[in-house]
């Protein structure tokens, strides 16, 4: 419940500064996703989507300006990753970002499936920023990285913004306050992430024992 409430103020926050920035709100927020701001980029594009129910700002002016600053802010720890390689890892404030942990899983599907791994990543909050590293690291070209990212971000951008203009807008009818329904929306969004991360988890095999942990003979 409390992750719920901190993700709703800071979407009533993100709504507030790209309603005083329009435009330039929306890019600043979506590239600061991109190095690790908590907060799930779909509830900008939420955000976004309820402005433009307002209209505040015109769909594909803001879908271009949304898609530019997640394909830049993606490129931040993909470039860590190839430049740096694991030895990004050691500073502390980049461990706590991208989560060490989860690389020994990811890595396993992206040595299988490394072209549509990554496409999938778009479509997984939660995972992107330590995904991106881990291609980084694998050393794929960046204009195959851009491509596929892109594809990503062509399909999830607009779509967002627009399924969430037309759920304002039939919220709208029920004769709810724009507060409210900016809400509605932020908290439906989190709610799918968290569904999302809960099978993922189920989904995963259990983790090996450490063998430095295991009781001596």
């Amino acid at each position: 419940m409390l992750p719920l409430l901190l993700v709703e103020g800071l979407g009533e926050l993100v709504k507030g500064y790209i309603t005083r920035f329009n435009y330039l709100g929306a890019f600043v927020v979506l590239l600061l996703c991109g190095v690790g701001l908590p907060l799930p980029e779909e509830v900008t594009l939420v955000a976004c989507g309820y402005l433009m129910h307002e209209g505040e700002v015109e769909f594909w002016r803001v879908s271009a300006v949304c898609s530019t600053a997640i394909l830049l802010g993606d490129s931040i720890p993909f470039w860590l990753g190839r430049i740096y390689g694991m030895r990004a890892l050691q500073g502390r404030l980049v461990r706590r970002i991208l989560h060490p942990e989860r690389f020994a899983r990811l890595e396993d599907k992206f040595t299988s499936h490394g072209l549509w791994a990554t496409f999938v990543l778009r479509f997984m909050p939660g995972a992107r920023i330590a995904g991106y590293f881990l291609v980084g690291t694998m050393k794929m070209g960046y204009g195959r990285f851009l491509l596929i990212d892109a594809l990503g971000v062509a399909v999830s951008v607009p779509s967002s913004i627009w399924a969430a203009s037309y759920a304002a807008e039939k919220l709208a009818e029920g004769g709810l306050s724009g507060t409210t329904k900016l809400l509605i929306l932020i908290a439906i969004v989190v709610v799918l992430a968290l569904a999302g991360r809960f099978l993922r988890k189920r989904q995963q095999p259990p983790s090996p024992p450490d063998p430095a942990q295991e009781p001596q003979a």
